[in-house]
């Protein structure tokens, strides 16, 4: 692993650096919260920071959302909700379709204010997440006047004013996957994007905007936990959905429980990636590299433990090993780097604790040789060896670029330790009998299950979870449910 080339048969090949201009992004130095169509201070006055993660560096001062602020908001929402439902599904259509279409006018501009607010690569914001986002609104524009044939009922209605908190891993896409479906089905929204990514949810708002959708349709209030709890809290909001971790999940069920409000719940994982000997090994350890260093770990279905056939074993872990000796870690916006910052401070401890952890429980901690970046949140690609199910770094998530590897010899030892965690999100089978895929897909717990490939997406596809991954599903046909009253 290097900052300047990667190792080929005849030495190392250097890479020139390829940055992506900050200059097509527009930062402003300070922002506020956007309410029935405006950008306005929090009523208190209360700001925060916004860091990049890569370089510490401040990036703006952003408004922190109280209690006065979230009522305007969902009044807001409840107010523009009359007219918003009551016109024609392909009247909304047209709105989504602007929507998408500035998103994607836009994309190399929020690309690159995504990279700089979240820290990953430029290359996964540009290739992955813009195209991902832009989908998801065109795709549910498409059912915004055919939802009598969506299969919840010959006149489905929207539930009322929807309460959205994103996380910071895909801060713009998880916007998508909220917004988009809500506002097809003639449902308004309050969003809360996390505390340490609230840039491209307010750039955004200007979009909004830019596509002429009535005011009140979509609020983003900007602030931290205090603020989520307010708005997840609030009586004026007839649906909750969240994307977090369990055990804010499992807070917000417990707010939610008895209040008549409709929730989904998005939450994290722990994904097997199960590889059988006849699986091709070049293709298997692609996958593995993006089932768990894509966004540098910080996905809830990543593919954060490797179940391997003992008869491969140590073929693919050379393989993977050598696979490893050639990921770029370094800045976000150069788009040769592979491996980009952890978010923030506060994950970066977990992801050390947890992995420190796994040395002090005696499983074998291997990373390839790594120059991190002096400034920023770093942590390099890292495997754990000799991992048994009882270590915690098989069992928590993590969250960061950190796999465990574990062996098993038959496809029933498989299913039993892939199914052996509380999680229900993701898994992985990579063998080359359509068969032995299907049987395996059937008997996995888990929402999603790859068959060879890893971590893909698509806008038509159900994504959600199992027991504390939650319930509901994104996506698809399906993503319509939790915003219509059938």
């Amino acid at each position: 692993m290097t900052n300047d080339g990667f190792h080929g048969q005849n030495g190392v090949f250097a890479y020139a650096p390829a940055p992506e201009s900050r200059s097509v992004v527009d930062i402003a130095p300070s922002y506020g919260l956007f309410i029935d169509g405006e950008f306005r201070e929090a009523a208190d006055g209360k700001v925060f920071k916004t860091l990049a993660p890569a370089s510490e560096e401040v990036l703006s001062e952003v408004a922190q959302a109280g209690a006065a602020d979230v009522d305007a908001a969902v009044a807001a929402a409840r107010k523009a909700f009359t007219g918003w439902s009551a016109l024609p599904g392909a009247e909304r259509a047209k709105y989504l379709f602007r929507i998408a279409r500035v998103i994607q006018e836009r994309s190399r501009e929020l690309a690159v204010l995504e990279t700089l607010d979240n820290g990953k690569p430029i290359k996964e914001s540009r290739d992955a997440d813009l195209p991902l986002v832009a989908a998801h609104f065109f795709y549910y524009a498409g059912w915004a006047d055919k939802l009598d044939h969506a299969g919840f009922g010959p006149a489905p209605r929207p539930v009322g004013v929807a309460g959205q908190v994103i996380p910071w891993n895909f801060p713009l896409l998880m916007l998508a996957w909220k917004i988009a479906p809500a506002l097809a089905c003639g449902n308004t929204v309050v969003l809360k994007p996390a505390e340490t990514t609230p840039l491209s949810a307010l750039f955004f708002a200007d979009i909004c905007r830019q596509a002429g959708l009535p005011r009140g349709v979509v609020n983003i209030l900007t602030g931290d936990g205090a603020t989520g709890a307010e708005l997840v809290g609030h009586d004026g909001i007839d649906k909750v959905a969240f994307t977090g971790s369990t055990a804010v999940g499992k807070e917000i069920a417990r707010t939610v429980a008895g209040t008549g409000k409709r929730l989904t719940l998005e939450l994290g994982g722990k994904g097997a990636n199960i590889v059988f000997d006849d699986a091709p090994i070049d293709q298997a350890v692609e996958g593995i590299v993006g089932g768990i260093f894509f966004n540098q770990g910080q996905v809830c279905c990543a593919g954060s433990r490797l179940l391997v056939q003992e008869s491969i074993h140590d073929e693919l872990l050379d393989a993977l090993k050598r696979r490893l000796t050639t990921l770029r870690v370094g800045d976000p916006l150069d788009k040769n780097t592979d491996v980009g910052a952890i978010n923030s401070a506060e994950q970066l401890a977990r992801i050390t604790e947890l992995a420190e952890a796994g040395e002090a429980e005696g499983a074998e901690r291997w990373s390839a040789p790594c120059e991190l970046p002096s400034n920023g949140y770093w942590f390099a690609p890292t495997l754990f060896l000799g991992v048994s199910q009882a270590h915690r770094v098989a069992r928590e998530e993590i969250f960061g670029p950190v796999l465990s590897v574990l062996t098993f010899r038959t496809p029933d030892e498989a299913v039993a330790k892939a199914n052996n965690t509380p999680y229900g999100l993701s898994a992985g089978v990579w063998t080359e009998k359509g068969s032995r895929i299907l049987a395996m897909a059937g008997r996995l717990r888990a929402g999603v299950v790859w068959a060879n490939t890893f971590n893909k997406f698509d806008p038509t596809s159900p994504f959600g979870g199992y027991r504390e991954s939650g319930f509901g599903r994104e996506g698809g046909r399906h993503g319509l449910e939790a915003y219509l009253e059938h």
